[in-house]
């Protein structure tokens, strides 16, 4: 999924797929030295975290909107992270990402957040807080906020689709 922030198409700005795509193809980038910030805070944004560490990364941030108790990851998952060097930053909802003048990104701004009503899942829903906005320098922002179904091309088939990228099916049949 993208953030759907300003800055988003910058360069230097990854999914995790794509990262952890290439390391699966043993295709190892170099992060020595870099600052890298991740956004997210489940499993896959804590594999993308760790993978930043061993692959050099001078820092590592992870960057969540919600409280650390409110994260999808597994606990052991993030006290891992931590363990291994990561700085978890809760409570911050990504704003925009800031380019350099040669469209390279060079921070993430956020908006810092306060728990609020609880929400369908039972986790406080995350309100702006009355602060200002946070600048994070970056050289590196790898996206982990989940994955989307792609369905156009059930739409282009004639196959209705349901908010949320779910099939409608008939209740009687189970079919399309």
């Amino acid at each position: 999924k993208k953030t759907g922030i300003p800055g988003e198409d910058s360069a230097n700005v990854i999914s995790a797929v794509e990262l952890l795509r290439a390391i699966g193809d043993n295709d190892l980038p170099d992060f020595t030295g870099l600052r890298v910030v991740v956004i997210g805070g489940g499993n896959v944004a804590m594999d993308v975290t760790r993978s930043a560490i061993r692959l050099g990364a001078r820092t590592v941030t992870c960057v969540y909107r919600r409280r650390q108790a409110d994260m999808t990851a597994l606990a052991e998952e993030v006290e891992g992270a931590v363990a291994e060097g990561a700085e978890l930053l809760t409570l911050q909802a990504p704003v925009r990402i800031e380019a350099d003048g040669d469209g390279k990104a060079a921070a993430l701004w956020t908006q810092p957040q306060i728990p609020g009503e609880l929400d369908g899942h039972g986790r406080p829903k995350p309100v702006n807080a009355d602060v200002p906005q946070r600048r994070i320098e970056a050289d590196l922002i790898i996206v982990a906020i989940g994955q989307g179904v792609e369905s156009r091309g059930f739409e282009q088939g004639g196959i209705k689709v349901q908010r949320g990228g779910t099939l409608l099916a008939d209740p009687s049949t189970h079919l399309p």
